[in-house]
């Protein structure tokens, strides 16, 4: 069989893109799949407070990671001018403020949120106003805020059910609604925490701008992005990672029989829909984990199709025909001439 430069070039680009694609299927398929870090329940992280306070002999007192800080972010997009929060969101943060009064207590306008960008992180300030959607500004701001100064931070349709003392033994983490990505709306953090910044050091090569807006704000600032760091993150921690390094996620599912709240309320949200949210959001919390429950025959159906076009092509299948003539026939002969 004579070697074809030309198929075997053709055959080994075409394995590659295969690889390639079920390579990037598989990163995207993983953040809506199960995620790492230890899990939490709010009951969990309540009952593990209450034994280390009524019996420190048994469970001594464990290390707070976390400043007593609570920030959260008001950008009135509508009216830039009107820095007066509405009264829904008012009153979700006084449950915070009034069950934490040893906390300090930080609201993040657009005015506050650009200044300290600009004198904290200027590198990060041509990004930062060039966002397409100011919900992105919002998003990176959080990460740069537990970042640098650590605490924990809560959107504003988020209420307080008690103090927030608990969630302050663990050096970093996020909340989980237990399907999807993860979710940025509660985070809490050690000031400097090394997920925090891979987080903000990842907004620039990370910033691309997709055909549709919510995709843009998921992949490129918000949720999905977010989870793809942690993931990233999570493996290159060694085994026995230092406490102060760990992630772990506070679970917030909606669902019915799901672990009960003991920390947060959900009021009134939405502020960033967009007309493709819903339709991406069942995407992700839908279909892309039932494509997951597959991909290992999805990845493997595709190899092996790719592997016949290889085959068929050293087969000589897609040899051109044009060149040949068959001559007539006699009994005591037959044969090919090339014209």
């Amino acid at each position: 069989m004579r070697f074809r430069p030309l198929a075997a070039v053709i055959t080994i680009l075409a394995l590659a893109f295969v690889v390639l694609i079920a390579t990037r299927v598989a990163a995207f398929v993983k953040i809506f799949g199960a995620h790492s870090g230890q899990a939490l329940t709010q009951e969990e992280v309540e009952i593990a407070y209450n034994r280390s306070t009524t019996d420190p002999a048994a469970s001594p007192l464990r290390q707070e990671f976390v400043p007593k800080i609570i920030h959260q972010i008001f950008h009135n997009w509508k009216d830039p001018e009107n820095e007066t929060l509405p009264a829904d969101w008012e009153a979700t943060r006084q449950t915070c403020t009034s069950r934490n009064p040893g906390f300090e207590y930080r609201l993040w306008t657009e005015r506050a949120s650009l200044q300290f960008i600009a004198t904290n992180y200027e590198w990060f300030l041509p990004t930062y106003e060039g966002y397409q959607y100011p919900v992105q500004r919002v998003d990176a701001l959080r990460y740069f805020l537990m970042r640098h100064y650590g605490g924990i931070y809560i959107d504003l349709d988020n209420g307080c059910s008690r103090d927030l003392l608990p969630l302050l033994h663990y050096p970093a983490w996020v909340t989980d609604g237990g399907q999807g990505a993860l979710s940025n709306n509660i985070l809490g953090a050690r000031p400097g925490h090394g997920y925090w910044i891979k987080m903000t050091d990842s907004l620039i090569p990370w910033g691309y701008k997709y055909p549709l807006p919510y995709l843009s704000i998921s992949y490129a600032s918000g949720q999905w992005f977010e989870t793809a760091i942690w993931e990233e993150y999570h493996a290159q921690l060694p085994s026995e990672a230092n406490e102060e390094d760990r992630l772990y996620r506070i679970m917030m599912d909606m669902r019915d029989g799901a672990a009960r709240w003991v920390f947060f309320t959900q009021g009134r949200g939405g502020s960033w829909d967009n007309w493709d949210n819903h339709f991406f959001g069942w995407i992700g919390n839908r279909l892309v984990p039932e494509v997951g429950k597959h991909l290992a025959s999805i990845v493997i159906g595709t190899v092996a199709f790719a592997g016949l076009v290889w085959f068929a092509a050293r087969r000589g299948c897609f040899r051109s025909k044009k060149g040949y003539r068959k001559l007539p026939t006699t009994a005591s002969n037959e044969e090919h001439e090339m014209v």
